[in-house]
């Protein structure tokens, strides 16, 4: 037996693009960063901030991009994806993406205040806040732009 499940809590890098399948599927994708706060060995506090490409379908693709702009704060569950490519040199490269099944806004209203968006059950009720809590993460009532990691 294997898992492949992320969950993410951050806020969007750019604004949602949204395309359509020949199918007719919608399908967005948008950059995501994460970060955290440690001490290096000289006791200095540094951050460091992940960058995620997300790539939403369906349904939650024109939610997505009806509800969700650059710094929005967000909770998201989906699996990893990698994608192979030749580049414009000829080399084989690697890219690992973010497959989002289930996202929901956070922060209130000043971040969109949107409803939950569930996955492919949308009867399931996505968490009012991220494991651990989006006020211990720096996502309370006072995030100033100086914590928006772009």
């Amino acid at each position: 037996m294997s898992v492949n499940k992320v969950i993410l809590v951050g806020r969007l890098g750019r604004d949602p693009e949204t395309r359509y399948t020949s199918a007719g599927q919608a399908v967005a994708n948008f950059s995501m960063a994460t970060d955290e706060t440690y001490r290096d060995r000289a006791g200095e506090r540094q951050k460091r901030t992940e960058w995620h490409k997300i790539v939403v379908w369906g349904k939650q693709a024109e939610i997505a991009q009806k509800y969700l702009k650059k710094g929005s704060l967000i909770y998201l569950e989906g699996r990893i994806q990698s994608r192979e490519y030749t580049d414009r040199d000829q080399n084989k490269r690697t890219s690992f993406e973010i497959v989002c099944n289930r996202f929901q806004m956070l922060g209130g209203r000043g971040n969109g205040g949107a409803p939950s968006m569930g996955g492919a059950a949308d009867e399931m009720e996505a968490p009012a806040a991220a494991p651990g809590g989006a006020e211990e993460m720096g996502a309370g009532a006072d995030v100033s732009d100086e914590d928006i990691p772009f």
